[in-house]
């Protein structure tokens, strides 16, 4: 599910994308707060995030780290947002990703509740946001 993330959003598939969010999910990334899918869906329709489609880009999830129990998991992993810019490929973002996840009611599979993103820029909430996921614990704490 987590792996999905980048060729649904690179693909500019905005409902694929809303929909591995729970209902009432979040996805908080630096300068972004979205809550719910239908915002989300919304992040993906954007003038602006169509433009990095048309420029050429890739959001790369990185392998997660996942710490399930029961119904409920927290992963951790991070991303890269690669851009296609003078005819050369550049990271735009190195990023601590944050994940807390819940089995869904209805057949097999889980749903994202949480996503909390920070740029690995010297900040110390960002590899703090990695050691708490790493020892499955939640992203605020």
């Amino acid at each position: 599910m987590m792996a999905s993330y980048g060729p649904l959003v690179d693909g500019g598939d905005a409902d694929g994308v809303a929909a591995l969010w729970a209902t009432d999910g979040v996805y908080d990334i630096d300068e972004l707060f979205l809550a719910g899918q239908e915002r989300i869906g919304a992040m993906v329709r954007s003038a602006a995030h169509q433009g990095w489609i048309r420029q050429g880009c890739a959001h790369v999830v990185g392998p997660p780290h996942i710490t399930v129990d029961g119904d409920e998991a927290v992963a951790v992993c991070h991303s890269l947002m690669v851009v296609h810019e003078e005819g050369r490929y550049v990271v735009r973002r190195a990023t601590a990703n944050h994940w807390c996840l819940r089995r869904m009611d209805a057949g097999p599979g889980w749903e994202v509740v949480t996503r909390t993103n920070r740029v690995l820029d010297g900040r110390p909430e960002s590899p703090a946001l990695l050691a708490r996921g790493a020892h499955g614990e939640p992203a605020a704490g």
